[in-house]
């Protein structure tokens, strides 16, 4: 690569924004790190009149993202549109057969398509760098493939969406309801206005997951939803039993390997006060990796917005301007073997159950009755009445019982007319 390096930017939304601040800014320190000095010659977005807080040189400004890899010399591209599919995936597949590194914090994308597009970056001798897609500002991608790189890691698991760990820190400590707390992490900016469908449903933590995944065991993107759920059914009740029994509740992200297949889960789970996941609060993220023979490491650090994703994405330029020319995924896709799905039937886990039900003699027998002949034993019970409603609130703590059978059971008292929604059910992490 020459000393003037020629940059673009695809995509102005709030991360491409800042980073094209960020960057300019960054000049005269960059050249004094890496010896190189940075020009971006083009930068595209689907409007140019849009109101942004900073001044856009329309000199550079390209309405159609294509033509920039056409018209200029590109010698590295930053894609920040954000599609798994579409425009996305053109940009990146055709900047990197025109041997243009790619800079991107596109997890839908890596995701899913991360396996044939690493191929290309091999072929074409480019990199590949995605380190902002995973935590936000945390360098957890980077600490897979360099600092823990001869370990054999076990198991990842953490908090992945700076969003839902912001909601469910604000419904404990405010005993508020779930769209309240949605309205006010939309006007702080920690979530989509528009529709934040994909934070809050476990989409965005679960294409986190399958790049942690295929990073910590060196195997191939898996294309299997194993278990994926969100926090829209939590509510604050479900915070104040879980308070009286020393819990909290967190959206956690797990990978691990279980008799030699890959087990990815994005759900809501109940975690110990006194642990450390149970005290990583607001819009932080935390990873945590359990390796031989590094034992247990942990990062932590912002995951939301566009300060920390700009940081990780700065980190990547900085790797390629000092000519770290690597694999994607650490080794050779050629290596990279693809591996089976744990069978989620055979999950088992302690389960937190809560049934709204009728109040009336007869319903905790049926419900208990129809959960012993699912093979579901009971730990805890803890029954709460509304006599102002006639109704009541019965949560029962199971001990360890299989996927299978706690699906089984629960459509089947889905249909009692005793029990008047859907029951919550929640996951103690272990």
């Amino acid at each position: 690569m020459n000393n003037n390096v020629n940059i673009a930017i695809i995509g102005l939304g709030q991360v491409g924004g800042y980073l094209y601040k960020e960057l300019l800014k960054n000049r005269l320190n960059i050249n004094l790190l890496t010896g190189k000095k940075i020009n971006i010659v083009a930068i595209s977005a689907k409007n140019l009149k849009k109101k942004r807080q900073f001044k856009l040189n329309k000199k550079i400004f390209y309405s159609n993202p294509l033509k920039v890899i056409k018209k200029e010399k590109i010698d590295i591209l930053f894609e920040c549109i954000g599609l798994a599919d579409g425009i996305s995936k053109k940009i990146v597949e055709n900047a990197l057969r025109r041997k243009i590194h790619i800079i991107t914090p596109n997890k839908a994308l890596i995701s899913k398509h991360g396996d044939y597009l690493s191929k290309i970056a091999e072929k074409n001798k480019v990199n590949l760098e995605f380190e902002a897609s995973v935590g936000g500002g945390i360098p957890i991608l980077r600490t897979i493939k360099e600092g823990l790189a001869t370990n054999k890691i076990s198991k990842v698991y953490g908090i992945l969406n700076g969003t839902c760990n912001y909601i469910l820190s604000e419904m404990e400590k405010t005993k508020d309801n779930f769209r309240n707390v949605l309205r006010k992490a939309q006007k702080l900016g920690y979530a989509e206005p528009g529709n934040p469908k994909l934070d809050l449903n476990g989409y965005d933590a679960f294409a986190k997951v399958k790049i942690l995944s295929a990073l910590a065991f060196n195997k191939r993107l898996s294309n299997s939803v194993s278990l994926m759920e969100g926090i829209e059914n939590v509510e604050p009740k479900d915070f104040e039993i879980a308070d009286q029994l020393n819990l909290r509740i967190k959206l956690l992200g797990i990978t691990e390997i279980i008799n030699n297949k890959l087990f990815e889960r994005v759900h809501p789970c109940l975690v110990k006060k006194n642990t450390y996941i149970g005290n990583v609060n607001g819009v932080m993220n935390a990873v945590i990796l359990e390796g031989k023979p590094v034992g247990e490491s942990v990062l932590q650090g912002e995951g939301a917005g566009p300060e920390p994703t700009s940081s990780a994405l700065m980190s990547d330029l900085m790797s390629i301007l000092r000519g770290n020319i690597k694999y994607p995924f650490g080794i050779p896709t050629a290596k990279r073997k693809k591996i089976k799905s744990y069978d989620l039937n055979n999950y088992e886990n302690s389960l937190y159950i809560r049934f709204e039900v009728k109040d009336k003699q007869g319903v905790l027998s049926q419900i208990t009755k129809n959960l012993a002949n699912n093979k579901i034993s009971i730990q805890r019970l803890i029954q709460i009445p509304n006599n102002k409603n006639k109704t009541a609130s019965i949560v029962i703590i199971t001990h360890a019982t299989k996927q299978i059978h706690s699906d089984k059971c629960l459509r089947l008292l889905q249909k009692n007319k005793n029990v008047l929604k859907k029951p919550v059910l929640l996951r103690l992490f272990k």
